[in-house]
């Protein structure tokens, strides 16, 4: 039988590492965690404001520190927040490998922190920074059409301490909001202190190249830049573990997983999104399909469906950024969405199979676009106008494209999108994967997950076609015969029958005239582990009277598995029915209609199923109807004989003594022809929940 134990520790400076530049200093403690006795660091401890743990080994730990009125703080637990850290194989995250992270925490002052440890814990260090207050009054960008937002110099950030000059991502396709957990209650001259504290515990602490995430905002609205490099460029962040590459990281400072953001910050939060992804010319309601590139919950190349504004944890084992945050994401995106508009979405130049350059995009409403190509030095070569939400012009050039040639597409009052031409555009063919649906084939022949929709752009006429190869290199399946295809957006369908459970990379082929081939290949998993998943009925009435009260889920595996159940409404998590690892078998899941505090409101839901086992994750999602309410039925005409019913029902109408059943498919007016007069009608309703009304008329 395990045992958990808590051993108390104060802080031992056993041998102490000192960084001291800019207004923020960094401290790290050595913690004895063996011996007789405890060692005190009493009167050795630089007075600090913010606090993180470092640790090794399978256990946990937890802290609390003495403020400056001489009293405790409650002990809370070291948090490990690892998902906000750069990708694997990255110099970064060399930097502090096999150790374990806490999240930074601001604290307030203090002198002393002790921890207790729970399980075994091998060495573990305290990281202390002092991020004293400062008066400066904060500078603001004056960037036409951004929000307003404090640069790295107006929060005093320490140039001085960068491990290396940023990295650009080629573009930007998402967004992940994050909270900083630690304290809500800080104030307005704390919070520039709190980043300052935030950019020394990653630089000199987790040995990052600078501070994790591009933007964050405090509880007053104010938005501060992060990592160095220009908010406005596409700075390779380190805050989501595995998907940092071509993500945009802004983190709310405060802790959110039970207390609602202020709407000050979800405010700021919103404009801040908005103008970014506008430059990046992002739809805020798209959903993107991202190659992880290594992380603790999505291996190397694992591909993930994820929404253009995500919490941190769609990505990673944690509860960043907080369940109150994370619950208002869509209506975040709804927000950003319908703020700046109009908005230009997904510009593309490609070649055509005549020799031309096709031109694309789509805009937010139907307005008159332009676009226009000019040489180096800004003379105009071409340009093409529309009417409509889709941009779609080609323009065939009279000779060699002159090298760095520039594109421009615009519409009156939206972002521009800009680009240039090379030398070789006019013979290049390009295809890429737009996504799979669903990422994980589940073939047993249940017809849930037995085959997957690829989409894939294509720039030109071109035949293509697909193989699947296994994880040696061999191809093991044709997925599609080569065949000629319209350039644009096309999609073929990968059947998984035929394999074995494993990863596999799908791999498209495109072949034009003048010897054009270009290829691109799509991460696949082929797992039957999760078997059928069904509900015991479309829709439930949860109202009490022993018909219909629950929904029952069941779901067969055919290996172990760790396995989830969830109920989400407008992609909102809602409750868990079923979590934890299970064995090979059927497994059932109830569903009373309750959420995490009250029940569940009437309407459309999603029971979402995901199995996690070696090979990857799969996922099935199902709708169901939650309906309390019964139908009405009214009595609106005697003659002729008219009811109105309120949903759609199937009635049992004894009218005039005679007996009839009437299907309601759509709420309204119900004739009951051949009655001349009504004169008496007892009507008993029942709606596809199960819900039942009666109505009796003399």
């Amino acid at each position: 039988m395990l045992r958990r134990f808590a051993l108390p520790i104060l802080l031992a400076l056993l041998w102490p590492g000192h960084a001291a530049a800019g207004l923020a200093t960094l401290e790290v403690h050595e913690l004895a965690l063996h011996g007789e006795r405890t060692l005190s660091a009493s009167g050795r401890v630089t007075s600090f404001q913010l606090v993180g743990i470092h640790w090794r080994g399978p256990g946990t730990l937890d802290f609390r520190t003495l403020g400056a009125n001489g009293r405790w703080s409650a002990w809370q637990p070291v948090v490990e927040d690892d998902g906000d850290a750069p990708d694997p194989g990255s110099p970064e995250a060399r930097a502090t490998r096999g150790w374990r992270l806490g999240a930074p925490v601001w604290v307030g002052k203090a002198d002393r922190v002790e921890v207790r440890t729970h399980g075994r814990v091998g060495r573990a260090q305290a990281l202390t920074v002092r991020s004293p207050v400062s008066k400066v009054p904060l500078r603001l960008t004056a960037t036409v059409g951004a929000p307003q937002i404090v640069p790295r110099s107006g929060w005093q950030a320490d140039e001085s301490i960068r491990r290396a000059a940023p990295i650009y991502a080629d573009t930007l396709r998402m967004a992940f909001v994050h909270h900083t957990a630690g304290t809500n209650g800080y104030s307005k001259l704390q919070a520039p202190a709190i980043v300052r504290g935030i950019e020394v515990y990653h630089v000199q602490g987790n040995g990052w190249n600078d501070i994790g995430y591009n933007a964050l905002v405090d509880r007053f609205g104010t938005v501060y830049e992060g990592r160095y490099g220009g908010i406005d460029r596409n700075v390779v962040g380190a805050h989501a573990k595995g998907f940092n590459t071509g993500s945009f990281g802004i983190a709310v400072m405060g802790n959110y997983e039970s207390v609602d953001p202020p709407q000050a910050a979800v405010d700021a939060l919103v404009r801040t999104l908005a103008w970014r992804l506008d430059l990046a010319h992002v739809d805020p309601l798209s959903t993107v399909n991202e190659i992880s590139s290594g992380n603790e919950r999505f291996n190397p190349g694992i591909p993930v469906l994820l929404r253009a504004i995500s919490g941190h944890r769609d990505t990673g084992l944690t509860e960043c950024p907080g369940q109150r945050l994370y619950a208002l994401l869509p209506s975040i995106a709804k927000r950003v969405a319908a703020l700046g508009l109009p908005k230009l979405y997904a510009p593309l130049a490609a070649p055509d199979e005549g020799g031309g350059i096709r031109f694309t995009a789509r805009l937010s409403s139907a307005l008159g676009w332009r676009v226009t190509v000019t040489d180096p030095a800004g003379a105009e070569l071409g340009s093409g106008t529309g009417m409509s939400t889709a941009v779609d012009w080609t323009w065939r050039p009279i000779g060699p494209i002159p090298s760095g040639a520039r594109w421009r597409i615009e519409a009156p009052g939206a972002t521009p999108a800009l680009g240039t031409l090379g030398t070789q555009t006019t013979t290049a063919l390009q295809i890429a994967a737009t996504n799979a649906a669903p990422v994980t084939l589940t073939p047993n022949g249940d017809g849930q997950g037995d085959t997957a929709e690829v989409g894939f752009a294509l720039s030109a006429d071109a035949n293509v076609g697909g193989e699947i190869i296994d994880a040696t290199g061999a191809v093991v399946a044709q997925a599609a015969p080569l065949r000629w295809r319209r350039a644009g957006d096309r999609t073929i369908t990968v059947a998984g029958q035929s394999l074995a459970d494993g990863a596999y990379t799908l791999r498209l082929t495109a072949k034009a005239t003048g010897d054009r081939v270009a290829t691109v290949d799509v991460p696949l998993l082929v797992t039957r582990t999760l078997g059928h998943v069904s509900l015991d009925a479309t829709s439930f009435t949860p109202n009490g009277d022993g018909r219909g009260d629950t929904l029952t889920i069941s779901v067969a595996l055919a290996g172990p598995a760790d396995l989830t159940v969830r109920i989400l409404r407008d992609g909102k998590w809602i409750v868990t029915p079923l979590a934890g690892p299970f064995d090979s078998g059927i497994q059932t899941a109830t569903w009373d209609g309750s959420k995490r505090i009250g029940r569940a409101r009437d309407g459309d839901y999603v029971v979402s199923v995901e199995s996690v086992d070696a090979v990857g994750t799969a996922r099935v999602e199902l709708p169901v109807l939650l309906d309390r309410t019964a139908p009405v039925v009214q009595v609106i005409s005697i003659s002729p004989a008219i009811l109105r019913v309120s949903e759609p029902a199937v009635l049992r109408v004894r009218v005039n003594g005679a007996l009839r059943r009437v299907t309601v498919t759509k709420a309204g007016i119900v004739r009951l022809r051949g009655i001349s007069r009504l004169r008496t009608v007892v009507v008993v309703a029942r709606d596809a929940a199960g819900n039942r009304a009666v109505l009796r008329h003399r």
